[in-house]
């Protein structure tokens, strides 16, 4: 993977993931940096989206801040300029963040209000999502009777995220804090869905982290309800039966499934319209929901 563009010099790279690069700061803060870097179908791409690292922080600081009376999250009061020079807390202002240093947990939570993507597809074979029986007859995109709450194991690099039962998240982390990750996913995804729907916006799915810190207290992590992190829909365009158009990268995805790619690096290049399509998607949805 290329070196980031937006590197802090004066720290130590942790982990350099798809789109968020981590350096170690002390014995409890790290600093996450989102780059604009695209990642699709877990192939890291050489063409950035513009901006796309400030929009998603920014989005994802204004849900920490509209949450935090449901949980806390790892961010902290320290400011870049407390923690890099002043050349580099310029360079990243807007796209880093000084957060706490916690324990992951080896699970994706994941929620669903509306049956779509792989949710869609196990549904048609098993008339179910992750060992949750769904009703017979839905449609494609149809908004369930309640959320429903179906995790992911978090897969190594390179390697997809596999859905799991709820069965094995309490194997992998307890059953008293598997259920408090569901219960705390499914008030989050309520909670979003109520403000984004006065705004003319549906919450399709999206996925919470979650670690825990130095009492082991569970504690919301990485992002929140970004484009990158959930389906977000045009209340004004939905129709139970067809794909929605989304706020985020689909249109990417939608144009790599044109090619005759193996969906395996060397990654394709991109025309130049289809990533601003894609910029001015994720410029959209920060405007509507965070103001």
């Amino acid at each position: 993977m290329a070196e980031s563009p937006y590197k802090a010099l004066s720290l130590s790279l942790i982990h350099q993931g798809k789109v968020r690069d981590i350096y170690d700061i002390d014995e409890h803060h790290m600093l996450i940096v989102a780059t604009d870097r695209l990642s699709a179908f877990d192939v890291i791409f050489d063409q950035p989206i513009p901006d796309k690292g400030k929009i998603l922080t920014s989005i994802a600081n204004f849900w920490f801040d509209k949450t935090s009376h449901i949980i806390q999250n790892h961010l902290t009061e320290l400011s870049l300029t407390e923690i890099l020079s002043a050349a580099e807390a310029e360079a990243l202002d807007g796209r880093a963040i000084v957060v706490k240093k916690l324990k992951p947990l080896p699970i994706e939570a994941v929620v669903r209000g509306y049956i779509i993507g792989s949710g869609w597809k196990e549904y048609l074979n098993l008339g179910s999502v992750c060992g949750v029986d769904l009703p017979s007859g839905l449609q494609l995109a149809e908004k369930l009777a309640s959320a429903i709450y179906t995790p992911s194991s978090k897969a190594a690099a390179g390697e997809h995220d596999a859905n799991i039962s709820f069965a094995e998240t309490a194997s992998l982390v307890g059953t008293d804090l598997a259920k408090q990750i569901r219960d705390k996913s499914l008030e989050l995804y309520g909670y979003a869905t109520r403000h984004a729907s006065n705004r003319g916006i549906i919450i399709a799915d999206t996925k919470f982290e979650f670690g825990l810190d130095s009492n082991n207290e569970l504690t919301l992590m990485d992002e929140v309800l970004t484009p990158d992190s959930s389906r977000f829909w045009s209340l004004s365009d939905y129709s139970p039966g067809q794909s929605p158009t989304s706020f985020d990268k689909q249109i990417i995805r939608d144009y790599l499934e044109t090619l005759d790619w193996n969906k395996a690096p060397p990654a394709p290049l991109i025309p130049d319209e289809i990533m601003a399509k894609a910029a001015s998607k994720y410029s959209e949805i920060q405007t509507i929901l965070c103001n």
